[in-house]
């Protein structure tokens, strides 16, 4: 798949086949693909926990509050992606510029991880609404946990895409 192939039909997954296991060589294709994400001053200011079974449930109790993410439950694997302290270099600019550069990065890191999660054939969803303090507790976090990521086999079929004309999204000056 080409990378437009992979834009066209990447989607937020919101229903999983619990019965299909994500195979660990699925998992390392997705981690090289985060690895190799392009950041600040190469600072990569970021952790990821990748969660399963028990794990896996645990965190995902800790995304439905007041009834969101109910589907969380279904993924077989869970990635966590909580902040890092800046490099040096990274940590200035932040000042200098009043930029808030790891948040830039993580979701860089996101966008490389749920791409090559839909090139491996999974689906994936990124959530926002989480319990930090929860999810820092179970898998033994001591910074911000700013993302998790819902990722297995999809049993939604491709939905059609709805976005912006590219005429509201582009101009040229």
């Amino acid at each position: 798949m080409n990378f437009l192939e992979i834009a066209r039909n990447r989607q937020s997954c919101r229903s999983y086949d619990e019965a299909r296991v994500v195979e660990r060589e699925k998992l390392d294709a997705i981690m090289e693909a985060v690895q190799l994400a392009p950041s600040a001053c190469n600072g990569q200011p970021y952790h990821l926990t990748v969660c399963r079974g028990d794990t896996a449930k645990a965190v995902a109790a800790a995304t439905m509050g007041m009834g969101m993410n109910k589907f969380a439950a279904q993924a077989p694997v869970l990635i966590v992606i909580s902040e890092k302290p800046y490099v040096k270099s990274a940590a200035l600019g932040a000042r200098v510029k009043g930029n808030d550069y790891r948040s830039i990065d993580i979701g860089i890191a996101a966008a490389y991880l749920t791409a090559e999660a839909a090139a491996q054939g999974l689906g994936s969803c990124i959530l926002g609404w989480l319990d930090d303090q929860k999810i820092r507790e179970i898998c033994g976090l001591d910074q911000p946990v700013r993302l998790v990521i819902t990722l297995g086999y999809p049993k939604d079929t491709l939905r059609p895409k709805k976005r912006k004309d590219l005429a509201e999204l582009v101009s040229e000056k």
